[in-house]
């Protein structure tokens, strides 16, 4: 949508950054291509919103291609890794931490330079990355939309039916279990360190991305598309932004018993006709 036909609202000129298991995710390659990053950043752009997706890093002037990732960038480091002592091993590792370091650092100061972050964060996918972002926007008191879908594997209780009559195999199945170890969480309840630090109303149970497909053009069918048809989220994350570009979200209080204005949301009102570059003006009157 241009910014002529666009009307201007909350979130216009806002920026977000989008945080989420990268690594192991089951293919890096699809969820680049297919991935809700793609969804989430058109959805917001019509808002006017500058995104930052760690797959696409905004270019850095001065330092070419800093802090890029690709679908195999994780491979190269993997295979220099060592445990080998001596002057060897020292320089692998020291050329794994370097390697990517500039991601660490790029990724970082997307989320400080952002507004606020959406997050992924599936209790089935191990992240390093992603706490490490979240902990930092909610120490500069940033809000973070927390979404945290149900997880529920229906293929392995179809194996699990298919071998009750197989005490061996199911003792096996059970084994395999505990050694991952699976544990499905179908009420999509976040992992319960997040909750205090995040707080209780940025929390989603899905994306909500049915309603808005048509809208987008969003044709091809993803895992998440199918997984929301068969878990219809009851807190979905669209249509609260989409509310938020035109009333900020409140909080509750519990002393009070009561929501009160949430003053996390910090959204700068970049409005000045400045030649050289943007400039903040006070807010009183």
């Amino acid at each position: 949508m241009s910014r002529s036909k666009r009307k201007d609202g909350l979130l216009t000129g806002a920026r977000v950054y989008l945080s989420g298991p990268m690594d192991f995710v089951a293919s890096r390659a699809a969820e680049k291509q297919f991935g809700w990053r793609n969804r989430v950043s058109q959805f917001l752009q019509a808002s006017g919103v500058t995104v930052f997706d760690p797959w696409f890093k905004p270019d850095v002037r001065g330092l070419h291609e800093y802090g890029r990732e690709d679908v195999k960038s994780g491979e190269r480091i993997r295979k220099r890794w060592t445990y080998e002592g001596g002057k060897a091993g020292a320089a692998a590792r020291s050329w794994c931490s370097k390697q990517f370091w500039e991601t660490l650092h790029i990724d970082l100061r997307m989320v400080d330079t952002s507004d606020f972050m959406i997050s992924y964060c599936p209790t089935n996918i191990y992240s390093v990355g992603t706490p490490h972002e979240i902990i930092m926007a909610t120490l500069q008191h940033k809000p973070v939309l927390f979404v945290s879908p149900p997880i529920v594997f229906p293929t392995l209780h179809k194996l699990r039916a298919r071998l009750n009559g197989n005490p061996e195999d199911r003792a096996l199945l059970d084994q395999l279990e505990k050694e991952i170890p699976i544990k499905e969480n179908p009420r999509a309840i976040p992992s319960l360190w997040y909750i205090p630090l995040v707080g209780g109303e940025n929390f989603f149970d899905g994306f909500g991305f049915a309603p808005y497909r048509k809208r987008f053009g969003w044709k091809t069918e993803i895992p998440i598309d199918r997984h929301e048809h068969r878990f219809p989220p009851k807190r979905p994350l669209l249509p609260f932004v989409e509310k938020l570009n035109h009333s900020l979200p409140q909080k509750w209080d519990r002393k009070l018993d009561r929501f009160v204005p949430d003053d996390d949301w910090l959204l700068w009102d970049f409005k000045a006709k400045k030649i050289r570059g943007k400039h903040v003006e006070t807010v009183r009157r």
